[in-house]
């Protein structure tokens, strides 16, 4: 590890990584609760038309794709609050036609080549300079403060923009904020990930916090914890295994996923089997059934065969074996 860090190259690689880890999951978590997990892919591909203008023109491509991500975000909002049946058909020309003239201003281009696209699309993290850091750590900065100082309007409005308006809240403008913070999220991870890969670092922690967190507060959290860790993670796995940067990452992130869907897969299973088994009896316990109870959280267990079992609606809950046989009865 010592000699990574030692790298400068890998310094700023791994200062990308971790805050594009920070800033995707936060924007992300409302895009999955919005039912638009892929709207990434979406302005990521007008953003390349964005680069492409500024390679063309001599300006900064990191700032050009941030100006044509932030009008895509707004137009998708627009499109979508006006309610009609063709927007569906004017979004996916706005997105092909967006990798389309980028393809062609990136070729059009004098110092172009193969590996400038590549590097756009997928991603190109060892290229990061001091200056893109600044910039990456800059609107990074943003998406955090604004997520967190709003993030329990975001939650109402995509929770349920009916209610939402009905409580008197701006629903078409925090939608817009989110679109804004979406599309500077897509070009600080620009460099990380790369423009088809995006969505890929918003939506898969998220998906993973779903299955380990109990609320939408710590489920964004969690989220946060494996984005950080995919994005490092994969930088520290691609350099030692020599393989793309980009590629890796969304690799990391999509092995956690699998493996935390086969636990809790693996934990529900367990849990079904001991509720049938725990309904199986048809003894009725209660007081003075004759088996101890003991008391457990807020409700009381009934042990009977070595086993806990707990009424609930007309059934047993099975909880486990009776770890303690010094458990005071009651």
């Amino acid at each position: 590890m010592g000699e990574i860090l030692a790298l400068d190259f890998m310094r700023q690689a791994l200062l990308a990584a971790l805050l594009a880890g920070i800033a995707a999951p936060l924007v992300g978590v409302f895009l999955v609760q919005r039912r638009l997990s892929l709207i990434g892919d979406g302005m990521g591909h007008v953003a390349l038309a964005g680069v492409a203008v500024g390679i063309l023109t001599g300006q900064e491509p990191v700032l050009t794709a941030l100006v044509a991500a932030v009008l895509a975000g707004v137009a998708i909002e627009l499109i979508g609050a006006s309610g009609r049946t063709s927007g569906d058909i004017a979004l996916a020309v706005m997105f092909y036609g967006g990798i389309a003239l980028g393809v062609v201003l990136i070729a059009r281009s004098s110092g172009s080549s193969p590996a400038n696209l590549t590097a756009y699309l997928f991603g190109a993290i060892l290229t990061t300079s001091s200056g893109d850091i600044v910039v990456l750590a800059a609107l990074a900065a943003v998406v955090l403060v604004v997520t967190l100082l709003l993030r329990q309007r975001f939650f109402a409005v995509a929770n349920d923009e009916e209610y939402a308006r009905a409580m008197g809240l701006p629903v078409l403008r925090y939608n817009l904020v989110l679109s804004v913070l979406t599309a500077v999220t897509i070009v600080v991870s620009m460099r990380v990930v790369g423009l088809l890969l995006i969505s890929a670092l918003m939506i898969i922690p998220n998906g993973t916090a779903q299955l380990l967190g109990r609320s939408f507060r710590s489920s964004l959290w969690w989220a946060v914890g494996i984005g950080v860790v995919s994005s490092v993670g994969g930088v520290l796995l691609s350099y030692e295994a020599e393989t793309p940067s980009g590629g890796t990452i969304v690799l990391v992130a999509i092995a956690g996923f699998l493996f935390v869907s086969a636990g809790a897969a693996v934990r529900a299973r367990l849990q079904r089997a001991a509720h049938a088994r725990a309904e199986l009896h048809a003894h009725e316990h209660g007081p003075g059934c004759g088996h101890p109870a003991v008391v457990h959280d807020d409700h009381v267990d009934y042990l009977h065969d070595g086993h806990r079992h707990a009424p609930h609606e007309g059934h047993y809950d099975e909880h486990g074996e009776h770890e303690s046989s010094g458990a005071e009865a009651r």
